[in-house]
């Protein structure tokens, strides 16, 4: 019931967009009533694709193709609404003063409205305004899913070892393989890992978006992901299948252990709340990785005591956790010290501003306080990837698919 009323309430909402939104269209669009009709076709497509999302899932039907392609069109058309609707009522709020004025004034004649009709110029700006989001969200859906970044950082340590001075980690996370549509366009990315020789490569977690089988022929793509020493990954809250309904519990299992062999098919090491040693010759660092542990809603099967309590004391430790949430609840202030820990999760929500040295900004900061890039508290390390692929949303606008390229350097002890 309480799905139903929020789906209520949802289209409810939307429909008020539209009418205020259609206030600046049939100002706009004087004396062509064909063009204020294809508004309200266009509209109400878009009502039907929503309500049949509704349903499916009321009937406990998977169909993520139909939830993201439904969540993409109404981004690409209701974001651009929501900027007109500012514009009209800020007109509005204008028009209600300028007719008390004439009213208090005695300047309105008798038998004339109240309030004004609207400003075509009003409208044209409105207009003119929402055409910016409506053309970054179609780049976005079109090119921006894709437009790879690479990020590259470069860390100092005290303590690192001096055999491991200049080791080089490759980050990828979120990968949510079903959502991907080109993997000429995948490759090209992974190819910019390879490009980078890393000693390691590092995977944060989020193979799939649910289900096992988005990996029917992407083990071979994954594989092409080269590391001189290894490639190592987590799980993260979507590869558990908690978020789609299944017809027993003995199949949701079978889905999950897919998910597992997959990693292993695509040649990666996969860490379940465990660690592993890398050697060279006498020096030692370690890499861990904890199943996704997650604030409320979201799921903590991670065990990060189970997951470094093999490490020595003063062992550097190198730690992939899924969602950074888990970062600042348990890990920088545990006793044993972790160097860097490597996250994923929120995306950067896919949507954001990014303007190195200047700006960075995206709504993912009012859910995280750490959502993209690196974070230093304790003296202990966090990096964020913005995510490779993406989910929800089918595109990116502004906040890029990003690889992230870290070495690790041992402080110079000379004067």
């Amino acid at each position: 019931m309480t799905y139903i009323i929020r789906s209520l309430f949802t289209v409810a909402l939307l429909v008020l967009i539209d009418y205020y939104a259609f206030q600046a269209w049939k100002t706009f669009t004087r004396n062509h009533e064909q063009y204020r009709l294809v508004f309200w076709v266009v509209s109400g497509l878009a009502y039907a694709m929503l309500i049949a999302s509704l349903i499916l899932v009321l009937n406990g039907t998977r169909n993520a193709h139909v939830f993201h392609y439904t969540m993409t069109i109404m981004l690409v058309l209701y974001v651009p609404k929501i900027f007109v609707c500012f514009w009209m009522f800020g007109e509005d709020i204008w028009r209600f003063f300028e007719g008390a004025w004439m009213s208090l004034s005695g300047q309105r004649e008798a038998g004339e409205s109240f309030i004004k009709g609207r400003r075509r110029f009003v409208s044209q700006l409105a207009l003119g305004t929402a055409a910016l989001p409506f053309l970054s969200i179609l780049y976005g859906v079109w090119k921006g899913k894709y437009r790879f970044q690479v990020i590259e950082k470069t860390l100092e340590f005290d303590d690192l070892p001096e055999a491991f001075d200049g080791f080089v980690v490759a980050q990828i996370s979120d990968l949510h393989t079903g959502s991907f549509d080109s993997k000429d366009d995948v490759l090209r990315g992974l190819n910019l890992i390879n490009q980078a020789n890393p000693d390691v490569v590092l995977f944060t977690g989020d193979l799939v978006n649910n289900e096992a089988k988005e990996m029917h022929g992407w083990e071979s793509v994954y594989r092409t992901v080269k590391a001189k020493v290894g490639k190592f990954s987590v799980l993260g809250n979507h590869d558990y299948g908690d978020y789609v309904p299944w017809g027993s519990a003995e199949e949701k299992r079978a889905n999950f252990q897919s998910v597992v062999d997959a990693h292993e098919a695509m040649d990666f090491q996969l860490l379940r709340n465990e660690a592993v040693e890398l050697k060279r010759g006498n020096d030692a660092l370690y890499i861990a990785g904890v199943e996704n542990w997650g604030k409320p809603p979201f799921p903590q099967y991670g065990d990060l005591d189970a997951a470094i309590e093999r490490i020595p004391k003063e062992g550097f430790t190198l730690l992939m956790s899924h969602d950074p949430s888990h970062f600042d609840e348990q890990i920088k202030h545990h006793n044993k010290h972790i160097h860097v820990t490597y996250s994923g999760h929120t995306h950067g929500m896919q949507f954001g501003v990014e303007i190195p040295g200047w700006i960075k900004w995206s709504p993912v900061k009012f859910r995280y306080a750490k959502w993209a890039g690196l974070y230093t508290e304790n003296n202990r390390h966090l990096y964020v990837n913005r995510g490779f692929g993406h989910i929800g949303f089918l595109g990116r606008v502004g906040i890029w698919p990003e690889i992230t390229v870290m070495t690790l350097k041992r402080k110079s002890t000379s004067a």
